[in-house]
């Protein structure tokens, strides 16, 4: 089953200068692709902070192999456990349960790097030793795993609590910390003569400025990573755009002219002439039927109809030219062809009689009338090419759509659903048209000969 998620907060995301939030919520591939890069980018996080947490444990008694170590085993453990908890919180926008959760991750790791183990021996030294081991460094794992939610507020976030924690660890420690008087002046009867090295030297020195300067140092990295991901940010609405415009072409072409679109400037400025196999398709008594219903169950049946004709022609790698009010014109061959565009046509031919028996079995339990819909397919020279101005048409152009055309309306008279024409029938196996009948002797205008039609029933 494909994964769902609730709809972002698009009040709260950064949006580019010519992107409005309306905009944004009305563009449902914008929605999936945040969502869904957070998603991704949220498990990322949380497996690359399970491995990053397993080296520190493993690291951590070969440094030292004491049980005491197990206290920091355990507060391992308890930083994995929030990373779990900020994947199941997190979201696009802003949360307060996420950013409560991340405060939690920041004050979580500052205990473990700053306060002394309560299980460990007391060996004598001061509190402010602990930031001799320079253990501030570990915040920067969190900051780089803090880009794999692809969130520049996020990145700002670990910046800001991490610098206002780090702050509060060292005012608790200059209160409260544990001082020892006489090492500060050995200290001092040492280096007494040189300020700057009694204060590197001094056991019970905080080193203010030292804490300061990696302070400043943290929140200007996470400054710049917040920038760079904001960017990222634009690049994935942008690439969301992208998919909508290419899913708006969709709506209108086959696959094989979206690609040929996007993947080349001017992919269709070519004029070309080669063979095409070309469909029209229609509903039978259509006028008729529309007099007598309100333009909202016409317009219903409309859809319906041409849904699933679309869906054959896209299924067998077809072109949807054009809908024709209550018909559609559909090539195979186009923008280039290929060396079983008929046997594809035909096969889509096929495919629509019997989408159309079922959509008319459906109707039928609906208690609605069943409707005729007659094909008609040919296959022969055309000119393919864009035409118009400042808005261009892909045309396809050619005695051959015209033949395509009246063997759909010859349907009628003759009484069937499909017709093709023999230039069809020619080049396809004998075992795939044998339930066809052949009437010979059909005019067709257009053409200076009569012609042999193969009809089904």
């Amino acid at each position: 089953m494909a994964e769902t998620f609730d709809l972002p907060n698009f009040d709260s995301i950064d949006l580019p200068d010519n992107v409005s939030a309306d905009d944004i919520a009305a563009n449902r591939f914008t929605q999936a692709a945040l969502e869904r890069h957070k998603r991704e980018g949220l498990v990322l996080a949380v497996r690359a902070r399970w491995v990053a947490l397993a080296i520190v444990a493993i690291m951590i008694p070969i440094l030292n192999p004491s049980w005491d170590m197990l206290y920091y085993e355990f507060l391992m453990f308890c930083l994995a456990g929030v990373g779990w908890l900020q994947q199941r919180v997190g979201r696009v926008g802003r949360s307060g349960a996420e950013l409560g959760v991340l405060a939690l991750d920041i004050i979580l790791m500052t205990f473990a790097l700053v306060f002394p183990n309560p299980f460990a021996k007391d060996v004598g030294i001061p509190t402010a030793m602990i930031y001799q081991f320079e253990n501030f460094q570990y915040f920067f794992i969190i900051l780089a795993l803090g880009t794999l939610s692809y969130s520049w507020r996020t990145i700002l976030a670990v910046g800001n609590w991490t610098a206002a924690s780090w702050l509060v660890s060292v005012g608790l420690v200059w209160w409260f910390g544990t001082t020892y008087d006489e090492l500060t002046a050995a200290a001092e009867e040492a280096f007494g003569h040189a300020p700057i090295i009694l204060d590197l030297f001094d056991p019970n020195s905080l080193e203010f400025d030292l804490r300061f300067q990696q302070i400043v140092v943290f929140l200007i990295v996470s400054g710049i990573l917040a920038l760079s991901i904001r960017r990222f940010n634009r690049f994935i609405l942008g690439t969301a755009s992208l998919e909508r415009e290419r899913e708006n072409l969709s709506r209108y072409f086959s696959p094989n002219v979206v690609d040929a679109l996007s993947q080349n400037d001017e992919p269709l400025k070519e004029i070309r002439s080669h063979d095409v196999a070309v469909i029209f398709v229609d509903i039978q008594g259509f006028t008729s039927f529309a007099a007598e219903r309100s333009p909202e169950a016409v317009i219903g049946t409309l859809r319906e109809f041409h849904e699933i004709m679309e869906q054959a022609v896209f299924a067998h790698g077809g072109t949807l030219d054009k809908f024709l009010g209550d018909g559609l014109m559909a090539t195979f061959g186009t923008p280039l062809p290929a060396p079983d565009d008929v046997r594809r046509a035909y096969h889509c031919v096929r495919r629509m009689v019997v989408l159309a028996e079922k959509w008319n079995a459906a109707r039928v339990d609906r208690g609605q009338v069943a409707l005729g819909v007659s094909v008609g397919l040919h296959y022969g020279p055309v000119v393919v090419g864009d035409i118009g101005g400042a808005r261009l048409e892909y045309a396809v152009i050619g005695n051959t759509v015209n033949v395509a055309s009246r063997l759909e309306a010859l349907t009628r008279p003759l009484g069937c659903r499909v017709a093709i024409s023999e230039d069809v029938a020619n080049r396809l196996p004998e075992e795939e048209i044998d339930d066809l009948q052949r009437v010979s002797g059909q005019t067709i205008r257009g053409l200076d000969e009569t012609m042999t039609v193969l009809t089904l029933a």
